[in-house]
Formats: C-alpha cells, structure tokens, sequence
C-alpha cells in the first residue's frame, strides 16, 4: 500500500465553532432585535470565535527537544543546506528514538537487509504549499518503511499538534503502523491532528525546507527534482550553543 498524509478534514474547533453559532441563532430568532442591535450580535459572535481560538492556542503543549538531529540535502547532487530537528523524547520516547537513532545509523541493518539509516534516501514525495516526505530506506519510492522496532511500532500519542510549519511528523497508513517516513509541513496543518504522530519541529533550516519545496515541489506530490539526504546524524549537546550561533 503506497503511504501518504490523510487528508481528513476534520479541526478539532469545528464543533464548538458550530454550536456557539446555532445558540446565537436561536437567541436572534428568540428575542427580535431591531436593525442597530445586529451590530452587537455579530461583534459578540466575533468575541465567541476569538475566544475559542484563543483557549485552542493557550492549552497547546510545548515539549521541551530533549535531542537533535540533522538531516544535510542534496537537490540534483548540489548542497543546498541542512536542517536541524529538535526531538520530543519526554512525551514520545519510543517515536523520538526511532528517528533519532535511523539519523544516526547505528542500528546498523534491520529484518529485510537494508541499512536502517536516513542518509542517502530521497525525500520522494513534495507537495507545494504543504509538506514534504521521505524516510523511505527500503524502496526511496514511499512504499516501504521500516523502524528500528521491526516493520512497524504503535501510535504512541497525539498530544502535539500540527499548529505550525515545520513540525515533523510520523507518515502512517492507518492507525499503529510507524516505520521510518515522515514528513515536515510548510503550513499548519491542523486537519492531520489524532491522525499522525508528531515527535519534533525544526530549530533551524527552515529556508531549506522552503527551499525543498519550492524548488522540487508539485500538486500532485511527484518531485520535479532529485532530493537527496546526503547525511544525516545526532549532534551532541555539547554543541548545541556552537550549532545555534553557526
């Protein structure tokens, strides 16, 4: 089965959103009003939607990155940068260390022979204005995967959110079914919610995501380029500072 991000529309807020609107309505059609009061009607709506939003954004959780990791990218055998991603290993350890440890290399091949290691895989599906997805070491193609547990490991939670561009997440196809793809959105893409596993966001190269998607992205999520991860790896957190001012 060729894995891909679902797409179900479905933010958490839709709901509330709704029935917030429905009693405003009733109360209208409850309590005639005259001409000038819907002036008030619709500045009290607008305070029920920003007050929503606002409670959305107060009880999201921020993790604190417990590891980082590089990924260092190619497009058409031309450097074009690296991107650092930091890890959430206190609320996913299991998630966090797959990655972590499939950057590094050091678990050396897995059940089908392959190397269980990111560097020299393809970033293999880009898609414009969204995301872009490798983490393919069995194929290159998006129809494998493979983790460092064997074939695949369960969801561990969803507490974190796809709340903002750059946040790296678990590619499934369907409930407990992780390997070694992921992806890193270049939008909020809150939709993916409950549906995908998010384990870390990146800290720094974000101009190389952007650069990724611009320069091989599509619609239709076939790259026009050749996206290669040339090198990947753990840095130590003894260079954490000297990483950060480079």
């Amino acid at each position: 089965m060729r894995r891909g991000i679902s797409v179900l529309l479905q933010p958490q807020w839709i709901l509330p959103i709704l029935i917030a609107t429905i009693l405003l309505i009733l109360f209208v059609s409850m309590n005639p009003v005259s001409t000038g009061d819907f002036e008030g009607l619709r500045g009290l709506r607008f305070m029920l939607l920003n007050a929503l939003i606002q409670e959305e954004e107060m009880i999201e959780e921020v993790p604190e990155i417990t590891h980082r990791v590089f990924l260092d990218i190619d497009i058409d055998e031309q450097r074009v940068g690296r991107i650092v991603i930091g890890l959430y290993g206190d609320v996913v350890p299991k998630t966090a260390e797959n990655f972590r440890a499939l950057c590094t290399g050091e678990r050396g091949k897995g059940a089908r022979g392959k190397k269980l290691h990111y560097k020299g895989t393809p970033f293999h599906r880009i898609i414009s204005g969204f995301m872009i997805q490798g983490g393919d070491i069995v194929y290159g193609d998006g129809r494998g995967s493979e983790s460092i547990y064997g074939r695949t490991f369960r969801d561990e939670n969803f507490r974190i959110k796809h709340s903002h561009a750059g946040v790296v997440s678990m590619v499934n196809s369907g409930p407990d079914s992780n390997g070694s793809q992921f992806f890193i959105t270049s939008v909020k893409a809150s939709w993916l919610d409950g549906e995908h596993v998010v384990f870390g966001k990146v800290i720094q190269g974000m101009d190389t995501v952007y650069t990724v998607e611009g320069g091989a992205g599509t619609y239709n999520g076939k790259p026009r380029k050749k996206v290669i991860i040339s090198d990947s790896g753990e840095i130590p957190k003894s260079d954490w500072e000297e990483e950060s001012r480079s």
